[in-house]
């Protein structure tokens, strides 16, 4: 694999990005949004939000170069019998082609003609972004909540529905041209993670682990990449387990480091962790033992991916793909997560990491097809080369669930980074 520099002409400049990013919300508009709806039963949708606190959803709703929800905006979604959706936005400045835009500030108030337009168009059933369980429906604040019931008054309001569902559908679901594009999105992830752990940037007994955080902060910066967490590095070595108190920072030979690492472009989101081993004087490659806690932990991944099915919840891919595990012997932590329009994105949760008998609500979604997910767990095993101590490989890579399939984005590691 390239050094990250000779990967550079693939990152699109601004105005591309924007251009890219419109033309796949113009076409999820036109066919997701209608087919969300009708799944959930919904006729209206409207989404609401004030400048500098908006909601996880209105900003995927908005096309480029939006930066926030100025003043306050408000969109109004209303599926017609064709089954395509009208869409409004109630706001003073307008965005263009993606959404008509009638009201006339000087003529009546924003939530006076929301609700004349929603009183014209007669819902049935009308979602607000309300959720106890996901944040990702949840984002309709309690004051907004209270103007907007004000407005449309009571006979509307008892056909309000919380419209979480919705909202993770639209967020969850990859068109096509999205999932032309993510490979290289996570091959960019991959390749930053090779040139960390390399020679050129790791000199053992000179480098810390902090002195490579801040070396992937900074790539990510310099490529313009936005990263979604600060990144981390960490050692295991021969007497420093994972769980240390007091970690040595300081890497040396014999060590084995593990990243975590993940970053935003063209709005989508990666996310890895991988490990790497310092040889030592005269090694070619990593002790037997932890080779074999590698091959833990892809089989762990095998297992998982095999369990993740259309359909099922997320508790029950949860609880099949760990029974199978601790059968075959593994000693296995699953704790993975949707990924697309945020890191730790919308959809159904599999597993945390200290809720391994499930996830009440978040678990209790199920999958759908043409949904995205970081396959994110940890293996451990005793190393008799490091006089049984037990060693964890926590391994993160990114995956689609297409045709009823899972498949990687971009591979996998099977092998560690050596330096």
């Amino acid at each position: 694999m390239l050094p990250i520099e000779a990967y550079r002409a693939k990152l699109l400049p601004l105005r591309a990005q924007a251009e890219v990013r419109n033309a796949w919300l113009r076409e999820r508009l036109d066919t997701v949004l209608p087919e969300i709806m009708a799944r959930e039963g919904f006729d209206m949708w409207i989404v609401a939000a004030r400048e500098y606190n908006e909601d996880p959803v209105i900003m995927t709703l908005l096309p480029e170069p939006s930066m926030a929800a100025r003043r306050r905006t408000i969109l109004v979604f209303h599926r017609q019998p064709d089954g395509s959706v009208e869409r409004l936005s109630i706001d003073r400045y307008g965005f263009g082609e993606f959404y008509a835009r009638a009201w006339e500030p000087e003529k009546e108030g924003q939530l006076e003609y929301l609700a004349r337009i929603v009183r014209e168009r007669n819902p049935e059933h009308i979602g607000l972004n309300i959720s106890s369980e996901f944040a990702f429906g949840d984002g309709l604040t309690h004051s907004e909540y209270e103007r907007i019931a004000a407005a449309l008054g009571g006979d509307l309001m008892r056909r309000v529905w919380g419209a979480e569902r919705l909202c993770i559908g639209w967020l969850e679901r990859r068109i096509e041209p999205e999932l032309v594009v993510y490979p290289g999105i996570i091959e960019l992830g991959h390749v930053l993670i090779n040139e960390a752990f390399s020679s050129r940037v790791i000199q053992p007994g000179i480098t810390t682990t902090e002195d490579v955080v801040w070396w992937f902060r900074q790539q990510m910066h310099d490529l313009g990449l936005k990263a979604w967490f600060q990144p981390t590095v960490e050692i295991q070595a021969n007497g420093q387990r994972y769980d240390s108190e007091a970690p040595r920072k300081l890497i040396l030979p014999g060590d084995l480091l593990h990243c975590d690492v993940g970053f935003y472009d063209l709005g989508l989101a990666t996310d890895h962790q991988q490990h790497a081993y310092i040889l030592k004087p005269g090694e070619t490659d990593a002790p037997e033992g932890l080779k074999a806690a590698l091959r833990d932990g892809n089989r762990l991944q095998d297992i998982l991916m095999s369990e993740m099915q259309i359909g099922k919840t997320g508790n029950e891919v949860l609880k099949s793909a760990l029974e199978q595990a601790k059968a075959e012997g593994i000693q296995a932590q699953i704790y993975s997560h949707p990924l697309g329009y945020h890191g730790h994105a919308a959809g159904p949760t599999i597993g945390l990491w200290d809720q391994q008998d499930g996830v009440p609500g978040q678990g209790d979604y199920p999958l759908f097809d043409s949904t995205a997910y970081s396959i994110e767990l940890n293996a451990k095993k005793a190393v008799s080369e490091w006089g049984g101590q037990e060693v964890r490989i926590a391994l993160e890579e990114d995956a689609l669930l297409v045709d009823g399939q899972m498949r990687w984005l971009h591979g996998r590691q099977e092998h560690f980074h050596l330096i």
